[in-house]
């Protein structure tokens, strides 16, 4: 796995345009919003945020429960804690708590209807109006963006990679050696 491409060129949204495109999405708002924001603030890949239902979003202690797709002979979940704005947001377009005490077909249903492909052009629309090109205007960008989110605002890799579902530490160190301005803030830090 890599944060860079072959050209050089970045596979991660930087912190201007992560503002930007949190921005967007909340202007679009409803469900476009709430697939947004998943991705951007759980790192999730989009198949585990389509995979989402009202049974994985944990109102009161603020987590959302993520199943791990890519290892689909074992069910492996990861919490992940996320913003009450988040939480509220999730609550109030999809009804999780309404879902959550009306039973098993309601906990069960997709919070997102939507086929992979759809929930792909979603993101790009979302970046595009961010006016956000390049190889990391994509969901996996989106990804990328929330590890070097992460690690630019002090989370230990341990705990990073324990949230962005990595079997190795050596996957989630590649965020360490983000660039530009994420890397000069990370060594602002140090500076105080």
């Amino acid at each position: 796995m890599r944060i860079y491409a072959a050209t050089g060129e970045r596979l991660y949204i930087n912190a201007d345009e992560r503002a930007r495109f949190l921005a967007v999405a909340d202007a679009a708002g409803g469900p476009v919003q709430t697939l947004c924001l998943t991705l951007a603030y759980t790192g999730c890949r989009l198949s585990e945020a389509l995979a989402l239902t009202p049974a994985a979003i944990q109102l009161g202690p603020g987590i959302i429960a993520i199943r791990c797709l890519k290892k689909r002979d074992k069910v492996i979940v990861r919490e992940v804690p996320v913003p009450p704005v988040l939480l509220a947001l999730l609550d109030r377009v999809h009804e999780v708590h309404h879902a959550q005490r009306a039973g098993p077909i309601a906990t069960t249903t997709p919070l997102w209807p939507y086929h992979r492909a759809t929930a792909w052009r979603i993101v790009k629309t979302v970046m595009e109006r961010a006016a956000i090109s390049g190889p990391q205007a994509t969901a996996k960008g989106l990804r990328h963006g929330f590890g070097v989110h992460a690690i630019r605002y002090g989370v230990q890799l341990n705990m990073l990679q324990k949230w962005m579902g990595h079997a190795s530490m050596s996957t989630t160190a590649i965020y360490a050696n983000a660039t530009g301005s994420e890397e000069r803030m990370i060594a602002e830090r140090m500076w105080m």
